[in-house]
């Protein structure tokens, strides 16, 4: 039954000091299946993981444009995020908030026994890194992921958990010694895919295609080069170019349906010179 009683004049969540337990008793009102809201009442886990995700991506972007007041906004967008999916679990019996922060702060502890253990701080990171990936391995393990692969998310962006998979496969061996077999292999790739086009069906060309990426990925990883960020990074450059074509044409009256490839291209090629020399 819906609580039909009269608001008070002023709410005493307004009256809570400011930090994490107001956002709590905040999740925990908005969750109230009586007063709460509507939309929040309805959520589940499935339904606001996109949401998980797409605060992240922000936080990211906030970064990467050097916008700290932004960034203050981004994290706190996405700490609420972890405060929903924590309220969701306790309305179900199953954790709660407290729950997360201690499950995190004994992992930490565990995970780095140079600063909270007996181990010597005085590490590279190169030998900090081993340490932390065999830490991560026994917490595999415990959790009964033996096999090679396992604990890698599945809801990774694709080109990310390509990198992790075959990272993985590398530590046993699996990998191949050098950058030039693994452009022998983006060749073979290509040619497959090429002749997928001509002969094949579609679902075998998109098979063929998720091939050549993959090696794509790999050939970055053996380069040292970041896949996910390498494409990023061309994205932020199209979009850059792209915009300063459209520009010009505005400035000529026109818009890019009113133009056509030659007259576009032929001003890409003027913008990607001036990008490349920094003036754009």
């Amino acid at each position: 039954m819906t609580n039909t009683a009269p608001r008070p004049n002023r709410d005493p969540i307004h009256d809570l000091p400011e930090g994490i337990g107001k956002l709590l008793e905040i999740m925990r009102r908005l969750r109230d299946p009586e007063t709460g809201c509507p939309w929040d009442i309805e959520q589940d886990f499935s339904t606001i993981s996109p949401y998980t995700i797409e605060e992240a991506y922000e936080v990211d972007d906030a970064i990467a444009r050097g916008d700290m007041e932004d960034l203050k906004s981004e994290l706190g967008d996405l700490l609420f995020q972890s405060v929903f999916q924590a309220q969701i679990a306790a309305d179900k019996g199953l954790f709660d908030f407290h729950d997360v922060a201690a499950t995190i702060s004994e992992k930490m502890i565990e995970r780095h026994p140079h600063v909270f253990g007996s181990e010597s701080n005085e590490k590279s990171s190169e030998q900090q890194t081993r340490d932390w990936e065999k830490v991560k391995a026994a917490e595999r393990e415990r959790r009964g992921e033996t096999r090679v692969l396992d604990g890698v998310a599945m809801g990774l962006p694709a080109l990310m958990r390509a990198q992790k998979l075959q990272k993985r496969a590398a530590r046993v061996g699996f990998d191949w010694p050098d950058a030039s077999h693994v452009l022998d292999k983006i060749r073979e790739e290509a040619a497959e895919l090429e002749e997928a086009r001509d002969t094949l069906t579609q679902a075998e060309v998109f098979e063929e295609f998720g091939d050549l990426m993959f090696v794509m990925v790999n050939l970055g990883r053996h380069m040292g080069v970041d896949a996910e960020e390498s494409l990023r990074a061309a994205n932020a450059k199209f979009t850059r170019r792209f915009n300063a074509v459209e520009d010009r044409l505005k400035k000529m009256g026109k818009a890019p349906t009113d133009s056509d490839l030659t007259e576009m291209d032929a001003l890409w090629d003027e913008v990607k010179e001036e990008d490349k020399a920094g003036k754009l």
